[in-house]
């Protein structure tokens, strides 16, 4: 099993001390996308483990695989880094992420897309063999938080599709930390809440030889009725 660690709960905390506890080779940071406070957080613990000289790698759920500021130098533009990333601003918005990003491009830190990219989606949505990847009561809690995610609006035979998905996306993710980790420094991922979760998520799809942390925070109230806009979606795709 993994070891889990309490190196992030020390960092937020102001202690800086790395003989406290051992460095972890992977640090999990879960947010709720809407929340700020999540965001400034995983700021906080990127400049902390940046400035100690331990980050290894920054991993984003908010870039694809592929995406990396490896070869830019420290000094490098927040333009050349959005670029290197083939940031959507669309998709994340770079105010939220990008004072993490640039605290890590300022340390000599890469910082790599590890999202699974948009153009495997269709391959992942009909490969049966990703259903293998959970034990059978973790796969049925995953397909049960995409029908909770989706607002219960997915007719039911696009929930094993878009739970594959999922699963695509943690392990993606994860093979992305293993490919960062560095002997004796920490790999960063930032994410949504739901890939973090040690049960269901990244976690699961990363080798027990590494030190993982795995880190969430408490529920912000949403900033938005979300189910109301996907309802709203659906409606002017059928229309």
């Amino acid at each position: 099993m993994h070891r889990t660690v309490a190196l992030a709960a020390l960092l937020l905390a102001g202690c800086a001390s790395p003989l406290a506890v051992p460095t972890p080779d992977v640090l999990l940071l879960g947010e709720q996308h809407d929340a700020a406070e999540h965001q400034q957080l995983h700021r906080h613990v990127i400049q902390r483990l940046a400035a100690q000289g331990s980050l290894a790698a920054l991993a984003l759920e908010m870039a694809e695989q592929g995406a990396s500021t490896a070869g830019l130098p420290a000094d490098a533009s927040e333009s050349a880094v959005r670029a290197a990333l083939r940031w959507d601003e669309h998709a994340w918005s770079w105010q939220a992420y990008g004072p993490a990003v640039m605290a890590a491009i300022a340390a000599g830190v890469p910082v790599v897309g590890a999202n699974l990219p948009r153009p495997s989606l269709r391959a992942v949505m009909a490969d049966a063999a990703l259903d293998s990847l959970l034990p059978g009561p973790a796969l049925k809690a995953q397909q049960q938080a995409v029908r909770l995610g989706h607002c219960g609006l997915l007719p039911e035979a696009q929930i094993g599709p878009m739970t594959r998905v999922q699963i695509a996306r943690d392990r993606a993710m994860a093979q992305t930390l293993v490919q960062a980790a560095v002997a004796g420094k920490t790999a960063v991922l930032l994410a949504g809440a739901a890939h973090v979760d040690p049960a269901l998520g990244v976690p699961r799809h990363l080798p027990p030889s590494l030190r993982v942390d795995s880190r969430t925070h408490a529920p912000q109230p949403p900033k938005k009725d979300y189910c109301e806009d996907l309802r709203r979606q659906m409606i002017r795709r059928a229309s």
